[in-house]
């Protein structure tokens, strides 16, 4: 199943892999810290300043609407990155013999 946003990550990442200066890619670039910690692909090599240049791509596209496509940007990106962290957790903990100790059905525990 594919995660929100996926499918501009994934274009984000081989643009940015290539060094196409794209929506996607300076998306990623943006995010590029937080994906590289959830494991993903992420090259090393950035855009410098994405969010201004983000802004700049899309006021040239269509000033009056840039300010909300930036924001509508951003939050796939981190509707994206909050799913692909709670992917990670449930498989990490889906594999976790102490997990399972914890957390015996029909029993009721509290982690504090």
């Amino acid at each position: 199943m594919m995660k929100p946003g996926e499918e501009l990550i994934k274009e984000g990442i081989d643009d940015l892999a290539a060094g196409r200066e794209t929506i996607p890619s300076l998306l990623v670039s943006i995010g590029a810290p937080r994906l590289r910690r959830l494991g993903l692909p992420i090259p090393e090599t950035t855009f410098n300043s994405p969010e201004r240049r983000l802004y700049l791509r899309l006021r040239a596209v269509n000033p009056d609407a840039s300010h909300s496509q930036y924001n509508a940007l951003i939050r796939r990106l981190v509707s994206f990155e909050r799913a692909a962290e709670c992917a990670t957790i449930d498989i990490d903990l889906r594999f976790d013999p102490e997990f399972d100790e914890l957390f015996r059905p029909g029993e009721t525990n509290f982690v504090v």
